[in-house]
């Protein structure tokens, strides 16, 4: 790297789509739960009272952030059990004949693999495709569903490109067909204003790591009356339908990131995005041959996809993080892997211009400062690379 750069405290995480750190607040929240107060919810003494209460305060805040009812969240260990369960309660619950489901050709893997799961046992598959915007049209949903058709999935906001989906559109053409609906909001619950009433979805999926929360814990909002079957077997926790001892710690982590979000996130949501609008406008002015992804779409306010032609994702990764900035290509669970992203695929982009994807996540700790050094850096990463 060439020398006058301004000096930068090391690393910058670019990362948060991945992860986001937790919260002090959140933290100090949960210490009790992992020392001084370590007891099992299911406990009939005093302690395990203490335990539920924390629990179940926990279950309130969630619901408060989502405008939803506390008696319609239920715990998980994340946003991957999350999406199993929803896609596998079609099965598990009275389908009435019906086996055929509908996701979007740009999920997660939790339900492009909990699909597939389905698949092999005897239900039929479909994928609706998206166009080059990375956008579900809900007319598309709607011409699918069939007489056969049990439940649709389509993520609230993706997890490699940041474009948001019409979800509120595509429920109610579900709920016009009696069909069940599901989104995956991992994404969108930290970034975005998310109203289970208004978006009528039937099942809600967040993960608390994503909203500067503890790794290991999710949610999924079930909406009442939704009929679903137990997910794991065993003891009778979380009513009956998911077995398991409660991770306390994890849940008041969850509740109380929860919390916090629902006091600060039009303030994140504001200055996050004018940041990332200030390291977009810089990528595109200062290097040749780059797109925005899906650059007229709605999309989070953090979220900065580009696609660099002529030189490999990965080559410009490892320059970044020879300069102390921390990035990825895509989603977090597949960047070990080779191919070409399935998203990119789904929007038609050739692999010429796919290889060449990062993606750049903002959050609360980015400042002017780390954007603009991260703009200097990527261009000269990208001029040496096609030298």
């Amino acid at each position: 790297m060439s020398a006058g750069y301004v000096v930068m405290e090391l690393p910058i995480y670019l990362d948060h789509a991945a992860s986001t750190p937790v919260a002090p607040e959140v933290l100090q929240a949960m210490l009790p739960f992992f020392t001084d107060s370590p007891w099992n919810a299911a406990a009939i003494y005093a302690g395990g009272k203490e335990a539920t209460d924390a629990v179940e305060t926990a279950r309130q805040q969630v619901a408060d952030l989502i405008g939803a009812d506390a008696d319609e969240v239920f715990f998980t260990s994340g946003g991957t059990e999350s999406d199993n369960w929803a896609l596998k309660a079609a099965r598990m619950g009275p389908t009435q004949g019906r086996s055929h489901i509908l996701i979007s050709a740009i999920e997660h893997a939790a339900v492009i693999e909990s699909a597939e799961a389905l698949a092999r046992a005897g239900w039929d598959v479909e994928r609706v495709p998206v166009g080059a915007d990375g956008c579900v049209e809900p007319a598309e949903v709607d011409m699918r569903i069939s007489s056969r058709t049990a439940l649709v999935s389509v993520m609230t906001a993706n997890n490699e490109v940041g474009t948001l989906q019409a979800v509120e559109a595509i429920a109610d053409v579900c709920r016009s067909k009696r069909v069940l609906f599901h989104t995956d909001a991992v994404q969108a619950a930290a970034q975005v204003p998310l109203d289970v009433q208004k978006l009528g979805a039937d099942m809600v999926t967040i993960s608390a790591h994503k909203l500067y929360g503890p790794k290991g814990v999710g949610a999924l909002y079930i909406r009442r009356g939704t009929l679903v079957g137990r997910w794991m077997d065993g003891g009778s926790h979380e009513r009956g339908l998911r077995a398991g001892t409660v991770n306390v710690p994890g849940v008041v982590g969850i509740g109380a990131a929860c919390s916090l979000l629902h006091m600060r996130r039009n303030e994140d949501m504001s200055r996050v995005a004018a940041l990332r609008d200030r390291l977009v406008s810089g990528v595109l002015d200062r290097v040749p041959e780059c797109r925005l992804s899906a650059a007229e779409s709605p999309r989070l306010p953090n979220f900065a996809h580009f696609c660099f032609r002529g030189v490999e994702g990965e080559a410009i990764l490892i320059g970044l993080d020879a300069a102390g900035i921390y990035a990825s290509a895509g989603a977090a669970c597949s960047s070990r892997s080779v191919t070409t992203s399935h998203v990119l695929r789904a929007m038609g982009m050739s692999d010429e211009w796919a290889r060449g994807a990062v993606r750049l996540t903002l959050g609360r700790s980015t400042t002017e400062a780390q954007v603009d050094y991260v703009v200097d850096v990527l261009a000269e990463v990208v001029a040496d690379l096609r030298r």
